[in-house]
């Protein structure tokens, strides 16, 4: 369409092909604003959704805390403050978005205009002055000072009643560090790379779903303080008996020690009485303790009953559980976590014990073997050969010795598969999608989660010379080949080359090839 004379009707064919690529541009954009509008109604929906869930949860925590106030009454007053930091954050940005949206018309069933909401000014002239954030009321500054506000006094109302790692969770769910952007190639603060010159319905969008973090973080943290089935408990019947003795197998002789737990554990709640096989035991908070003899080899019953008074009745919970006798050891129980061989380079994870031996008292030695940070726990980083030994010596109660030992096979890490855009394997689709899709390398259903990179590969197009190609996706001499590509011609990339990340010394197979077909 550039260069050299045209005629008058060439000029006016180009210019109809302008406007008609003009129109379908405009239709992809009316597309894509209703889709971010419908996105936003199905968040709206699923936030009415989870803020009735969340109720329920909540209402069946206030009754349990009438009931049982010594048992419940901590958590229900932590949880209200909660709700209340919550629903001032959600409000907060519900007026944000009804600000945002109040002089557009909404249609009969209450939606906004998705289509005309293409321009982002009324948010970028609010949140923005120059480069920074605007300060002062109503500002891109606020906006992050109240992110930032609901997370530390979500922390502070919870305490320790909320687990480092649920408040991690939540801390990564709002952060508004600066990211990385992969189109501008530069770091961006949060507010510029989420909302700066955005349509006014993206905006809205990601409000309503930062809405619904909210709610998630109450149902997290409300199930983290009170596991699933703490807030639906009714009576004591829900308690649940859990034998628990000091270790799973007895030496003939042995005294059979261990107690007799509920599942929901309150040093409030002490039983009327406790039979434990036949005999009645002493009872304290929650808990029995309980002593007889191992009995034979082999396995045996524990059974009996917790028995509470409630409303005037006698409610007794049943106690059902086991343990087996076995003999002295004589061997020890050796076995890699994850397979039946050890990977060359890889970190294999293995458990070495001895039965009825304490892990203070065992002692593992191989190449390439170290302790782990657990009892039992081994990791082992094979080197040359194609075998190693496992040995193992334990020390019994009475000063004795026993020992053991089992030979492993050393297999090489197998070579990975080659993928375009994540597919394995031979795959179709148009030069487009091909231009702009990473080539990468997969070990699908391998025991360890590698992250294989590509960093070189063999670009062939038919009739064409092979272009080599440093990096992981196609370039520009590769974009130049391909458009001399015809429907039904075979791209295929080989000689793919990969490193593992974080594991440079891990040597691997040869990469197997893949096939591009041009539709």
């Amino acid at each position: 369409m550039a260069g050299g004379k045209l005629t008058p009707r060439q000029k006016m064919i180009n210019l109809m092909y302008l406007v008609f690529i003009a129109m379908l541009a405009l239709n992809m954009s009316k597309e894509v604003l209703s889709a971010f509008g419908i996105l936003n109604n199905k968040i709206i929906e699923s936030n009415k959704i989870t803020d009735q869930r969340n109720q329920s949860s909540f209402e069946q925590l206030a009754q349990k805390a009438q009931d049982q106030p010594l048992q419940y009454g901590d958590k229900k007053a932590k949880v209200d403050k909660i709700r209340k930091i919550a629903k001032d954050f959600n409000d907060y940005i519900e007026n944000l978005k009804t600000e945002f949206t109040k002089d557009l018309e909404r249609d009969e069933n209450g939606n906004l205009p998705f289509e005309a909401m293409d321009k982002g000014d009324k948010v970028d002239e609010k949140w923005f002055e120059g480069d920074k954030p605007s300060k002062g009321a109503g500002g891109g500054q606020e906006f992050l000072d109240r992110i930032a506000k609901f997370v530390t006094d979500i922390k502070q109302a919870g305490g320790s009643a909320i687990a480092a790692p649920e408040m991690k969770k939540i801390e990564d769910r709002f952060a508004t560090a600066p990211i990385k952007s992969k189109s501008a190639g530069t770091t961006l603060p949060w507010l510029d790379y989420n909302y700066k010159g955005f349509p006014l319905i993206a905006t809205v969008t990601k409000l309503s779903q930062l809405q619904a973090d909210v709610k998630t973080t109450e149902s997290d943290i409300i199930s983290g303080m009170f596991q699933a089935d703490l807030v639906a408990a009714a009576s004591l019947t829900a308690y649940q008996p859990i034998v628990v003795p000091e270790k799973t197998a007895f030496f003939q002789g042995e005294a059979v020690k261990g107690k007799i737990i509920l599942g929901k554990f309150d040093p409030n709640l002490v039983a009327k009485s406790v039979i434990v096989n036949g005999q009645s035991v002493k009872a304290s908070a929650g808990q029995a303790d309980f002593s007889f003899g191992a009995g034979a080899v082999g396995e045996h019953e524990i059974t009996g009953s917790f028995n509470f008074d409630e409303g005037g009745k006698v409610v007794s919970l049943p106690i059902k559980g086991n343990y087996v006798v076995v003999p002295k050891p004589n061997s020890a129980n050796i076995s890699a976590d994850k397979m039946n061989v050890v990977y060359r380079g890889l970190p294999n994870p293995m458990t070495i014990s001895f039965a009825g031996i304490s892990d203070n008292k065992v002692n593992a030695s191989a190449p390439g073997l170290s302790k782990g940070g657990k009892p039992g726990q081994y990791m082992m980083r094979p080197g040359s050969g194609t075998e190693v030994t496992v040995s193992v010596t334990g020390e019994l109660p009475d000063k004795s010795k026993v020992s053991d030992k089992k030979v492993f096979r050393i297999k090489n890490v197998p070579g990975p598969q080659g993928a375009i855009g994540g597919v394995i394997g031979d795959t179709k689709g148009a030069k487009s999608r091909l231009e702009v899709s990473q080539i990468s390398a997969k070990l699908p259903d391998f025991l360890y989660d590698l992250n294989f990179r590509v960093t070189q590969f063999t670009f062939k197009v038919p009739g064409q010379p092979a272009i080599v190609v440093n990096g992981d996706r196609v370039n520009a001499q590769c974009k130049a080949a391909l458009a001399r590509a015809g429907r039904g011609d075979q791209i295929i990339i080989s000689d793919i080359k990969t490193k593992i990340d974080g594991a440079a010394e891990i040597i691997t197979g040869k990469c197997s090839p893949v096939v591009y077909e041009i539709q």
